[in-house]
């Protein structure tokens, strides 16, 4: 019996022996080994062999980026209104030996370094700069972060503000001023419409008369340019008419003077003229007393009388 109790505790002995001295890290996380109570060495993920008592792992750190919530904070605007601040914080830790060594909670540490931080903008900021200005606020904060936590091995990755809520007297107020904006934006709006309708009705009117006048004046420059055409073109066709009978009678003049017509020719000729005459309704002819001597001379007055009367 007694044989199997000294198996029994060398058995656990052995096993102690070798959970103090094999660990194993899984991913994403390191541990700080201290030798004698001072700082040795980091654990990497994978296995690692510790000398049992020696060596002791202080703490393990997760490197994964995290986030650690800052309970909701009441803080005094600049215009002394009061309004609470809800805002999230994710962090990594990025030098596991200064996140052990250079704080003792760096959590929260990083807590009571925002809600300060937090507290001096707000300070310096009003109610509607408050709750326009998130991404300021966010930026600020993370900024006096960054230097406040170098030394801790940790970095601040991002910082958002959630929400921001003012009193309630307030957001009612709020409410009701921005229902009179909405209001008055519409008011705006809709009077900016009728404007704008009556503006471009009244610049269609002003078109369609323009385009109307421009239409009716070409309408008459054309009417004018036609008939301005046209007139010239009639002159020039009695232009030409005249030359062509001037022509005419030029030639005419020019086959009578080539044939040597002489008086007697030119007098009958004229009493042939006289003879169409007499077939109008006028009952007396006067004839020239040269060309009733010529007539008289040929024999043929007597002729042409008697053909006058005859014809009628």
């Amino acid at each position: 019996m007694d044989s199997w109790v000294i198996i029994g505790i060398i058995i656990a002995v052995v096993v102690v022996f070798v959970a103090l001295t094999i660990k194993i890290v899984p991913q994403q996380r390191v541990g700080v080994v201290e030798r004698l109570g001072k700082f040795n060495r980091l654990l990497t993920p994978g296995l690692n062999i510790l000398i049992p008592v020696i060596d002791q792992v202080r703490t393990y750190h997760d490197l994964r980026i995290q986030q650690a919530n800052v309970p909701p904070q009441t803080v005094i605007t600049k215009d002394n209104v009061q309004v609470q601040i809800d805002t999230i914080i994710f962090y990594q830790v990025v030098g596991p030996e200064q996140a052990t060594y250079g704080i003792s909670d760096y959590v929260y540490g990083v807590r009571n370094i925002s809600t300060a931080t937090m507290r001096q903008i707000i300070g310096k900021l009003e109610l509607d700069e408050t709750l326009s200005g998130r991404e300021k606020i966010s930026a600020d904060i993370r900024l006096a972060l960054d230097e406040a936590t170098e030394k801790w091995g940790v970095r601040i990755e991002r910082v958002e503000v959630i929400d921001i809520k003012p009193p309630l007297d307030i957001q009612e107020a709020m409410d009701k001023q921005m229902k009179a904006e909405r209001s008055k934006r519409a008011i705006v709006l809709e009077a900016e419409a009728a404007k704008q309708d009556m503006i471009l009705r009244a610049e269609g009117d002003k078109q369609s008369k323009i385009l109307k006048a421009e239409g009716d004046k070409e309408a008459r420059i054309r009417q004018a340019e036609g008939l301005r055409q046209a007139q010239e073109l009639e002159a020039l066709g009695q232009a030409k008419a005249i030359e062509a009978v001037a022509e005419a009678e030029k030639a005419r003049i020019q086959l009578i003077s080539t044939a040597g017509l002489d008086e007697r020719v030119l007098a009958y000729q004229s009493f042939d003229a006289l003879t169409e005459i007499s077939k109008g309704p006028a009952n007396k002819v006067f004839l020239p007393s040269s060309t009733v001597e010529t007539l008289g001379a040929l024999g043929a007055i007597a002729e042409v009388f008697k053909a006058g009367k005859d014809g009628k």
